[in-house]
């Protein structure tokens, strides 16, 4: 801090304990303005303009200095000039004083503070950008938030001077005007019927309902502002309350819950129920785990104490039971079922015709239009395809076309290259390589699975290595060839060419939402990587909403399915009440073996984010069960706030890491600590008693040492 931030420092604390040193607090009290009311009156008289100055200056010194007595001296404005001159008097004192208060919370604070919350000051300078002047504006009409916090909040964000003066002007006018006139009022008490006075209850009132009036009354001009280019095509009634576009996970579970709460809503899906999950990712991944898991073990079954044997197997019949289970779980997500449960299904492809009407194109080429109260999107993401030269050429699959061609082989691929190094490329890698296919992952980063600690990725990196998989880090892909009847995928790695020659190619990058086809861009809605909502799955047009993949920020079925519930109930209710989507505790699992499973922060998150926390660690080499199962590998890792049980977030790596994390998710879920963990009854011999062992950790590291020495010594008395 420099010297001249110092001394500002200084001098504002100085005026703070003067304040409160010399008791002026007093004279800033009701009963002190009614004492000195008729004094004032006398002095006013004879010397408005000076009375006034000095009125004005203490309230920017109040305000600036953030001392309690603004809301006293703005009722003693009222009192002594009435309500037009008082509220002029008051209007620019009040937003003086804040903006002295935000300019030296700006040139003291800001620049410590951004090193130190740089990310959680980083989502008040997005609603900024975002929302600009409305966004102050919005701010200054809640009551629930101090002036105070206010001043220092902006000051700490990068809101330009000259913008939140004027905004707080007009922002804090309702308030001011409401609370002069309630100093007007006051000044007229002179028994105790008068405190009952209906200009006096009347002035009161409109101190809490003016905010929420005017917050109201915005909400309303902004969606006439958006709905300006469809003035007229809002139907004057509705063929459904709800539809939705997209059967995958978020669109089923909003279906399902606007049917169960007796809406009427149609369901659109232009291909397969169930979506990605169900057909291409995570149930016909898991099949082929599960398969490739047990050959592994087949041939390491003398860990067993059995005789290791190479599986012999068809790799058409693996295939099939992969799309077997897939057949055997369509049920769930089924036309029909959904049709009993009270959704009107209708395959075929929906584009958004207006905020309130959707047109769907049916496989036959006929059309139809459906009008509807609120629509919600959940059209999922696709994967992405690199623009590699000669990749398009030479054949590259993708989830989406990757588990039909391996079903038309009838052996693994011999030669497989996966390109990226995330939790889909690790997963097939690993599951590949254990069915036989030579297989080569290439990563561009210099580790795999780089959103884990460096810890979890150098593990998962190991454990593919010993399975057999070519782990390339650092390796960026260039282009692919033919070469005479192999193709090649051309990398580099420190300058040089490597030529990497391969029979099948999966590229498993990453996914994008798809956003194009569905009207978006007719109606204007802002789309980046995905659609732009709100806090509450809410688009620009406040009536069409989005949820899944294609509503991010994170691309897990379990996400989509909990934010269906934001978006069905938000979409249907939203005029009586809102919910803002909980994402404090979102759990993710990488499904390698051993598997990576995590919640909350992980260590290199917390050490980004200038988080400050305490690391407990257990072994799961320690673990009875691992050890009787030849599973005796991994760890449990949680970060809690420091000296308090309070889990900010759990990486698990090891056997069963999914279910285990289960426990720690509802741990933070619901507010509970390490010590309720410790104290609840874990059955033996059970994986979960990893998570029980950990909190003893925890415990163990917290012992009270001096109240310990002190039953020590009991004990030996006791003995003596």
């Amino acid at each position: 801090m420099t010297k001249t931030k110092l001394l500002l420092l200084l001098v504002l604390a100085a005026g703070v304990a003067v304040f409160f040193a010399l008791d002026l607090g007093k004279y800033f009290s009701l009963a002190f303005i009614k004492d000195s009311q008729q004094s004032f009156a006398t002095q006013y008289a004879a010397n408005p303009w000076g009375v006034t100055a000095v009125y004005f200056v203490v309230y920017v010194l109040i305000a600036a200095l953030s001392l309690p007595g603004a809301a006293i001296l703005t009722l003693a404005g009222g009192a002594s000039f009435g309500l037009v001159w008082g509220t002029v008097v008051v209007s620019f004192a009040s937003t003086l004083g804040a903006t002295l208060a935000m300019l030296a919370a700006r040139y003291v604070l800001r620049d410590s503070i951004e090193k130190r919350f740089g990310a959680k000051l980083a989502e008040v300078n997005k609603g900024i950008a975002k929302e600009g002047a409305f966004y102050l504006f919005t701010l200054r009409l809640l009551p629930i938030i101090p002036f105070f916090a206010l001043n220092l909040l902006m000051g700490l964000s990068q809101m330009r001077t000259w913008t939140y003066f004027w905004v707080s002007q007009l922002g804090m006018f309702a308030g001011t005007v409401a609370y002069v006139n309630a100093g007007t009022e006051i000044a007229k008490i002179d028994s105790l019927k008068s405190i009952l006075s209906p200009g006096l209850l009347a002035s009161f009132a409109a101190l809490g309902l003016l905010p929420l009036a005017f917050k109201k009354g915005l909400d309303i001009w902004r969606a006439r502002q958006v709905y300006a280019p469809w003035k007229g095509q809002k139907p004057k009634t509705f063929d459904r309350n709800l539809i939705v576009i997209g059967a995958g996970a978020g669109g089923l579970v909003t279906a399902y819950i606007a049917a169960a709460v007796k809406a009427k809503v149609t369901l659109i899906e232009a291909h397969k129920m169930g979506g990605d999950c169900l057909n291409y990712g995570c149930v016909p991944s898991k099949a082929l785990i599960r398969s490739a898991k047990l050959a592994h073990q087949m041939r390491h079954a003398d860990t067993y104490g059995l005789s290791a044997t190479a599986p012999q197997f068809s790799f058409k019949a693996v295939m099939q039971r992969v799309h077997d289970v897939v057949a055997a779980i369509e049920p769930h997500d089924s036309i029909e079922r959904y049709t009993n449960l009270g959704v009107d299904v209708v395959q075929g492809y929906a584009k958004l015709v207006n905020p309130w009407t959707v047109e769907i194109t049916r496989p036959d080429g006929s059309t139809q239009r459906l009008t509807a109260r609120a629509t919600v999107l959940a059209t999922g993401a696709a994967p992405i395809v690199p623009s590699l030269p000669g990749l398009a050429d030479i054949g590259v699959l993708t989830s989406d076309t990757l588990w039909a061609h391996l079903a038309t082989l009838d052996a693994p691929p011999p030669r497989l290259v996966v390109l990226g190094g995330g939790p889909i490329g690790c997963e097939l890698a690993q599951a590949m390589a254990r069915l036989g296919s030579a297989v080569t992952q290439v990563e561009m980063a210099d580790r795999l699975l780089i959103r884990e600690d460096a810890e979890v990725s150098q593990f998962a990196t190991e454990r593919l290595r010993a399975d057999g998989v070519k782990v390339l880090l650092g390796h960026q892909a260039l282009r692919c060839e033919q070469a005479g009847l192999s193709k090649v995928l051309v990398v580099s790695h420190q300058g040089k060419e490597i030529r990497i020659e391969f029979d099948e190619l999966i590229c498993a990058v990453g996914r994008a939402a798809r956003l194009t086809g569905y009207g978006l861009e007719a109606l204007a809605i802002p789309t980046q990587r995905t659609i732009t909502t709100n806090e509450y799955l809410q688009t620009l047009l406040p009536n069409i909403y989005a949820a899944g993949d294609v509503a991010g920020p994170y691309q897990f079925t379990h996400v989509a399915a909990h934010q269906a519930w934001y978006a069905a109930v938000n979409a249907l209710f939203g005029q009586l009440k809102s919910f803002k989507v909980d994402y404090r505790v979102i759990p993710a699992v990488t499904f390698i073996d051993p598997e990576v499973a995590r919640v909350g922060l992980n260590e290199a998150e917390a050490k980004a984010q200038n988080i400050a926390c305490e690391v407990t660690r257990y072994g799961i080499d320690d673990l009875d069960r691992a050890i009787a199962d030849s599973e005796a590998h991994g760890w449990v890792k949680v970060l809690t706030v420091p000296g308090k049980d309070q889990i900010l977030g759990v990486t698990i790596v090891g056997s069963h890491a999914g279910e285990l994390l289960a426990e720690y998710v509802l741990a933070m879920k619901h507010g509970l600590g390490l010590n309720k963990i410790l104290g609840t009854i874990h059955t033996y011999p059970t994986f979960s008693e990893a998570n029980k062992y950990a909190a003893g950790e925890w415990k163990r590291a917290h012992q009270p040492k001096q109240l310990l020495a002190w039953v020590a010594k009991y004990h030996d008395w006791m003995r003596s």
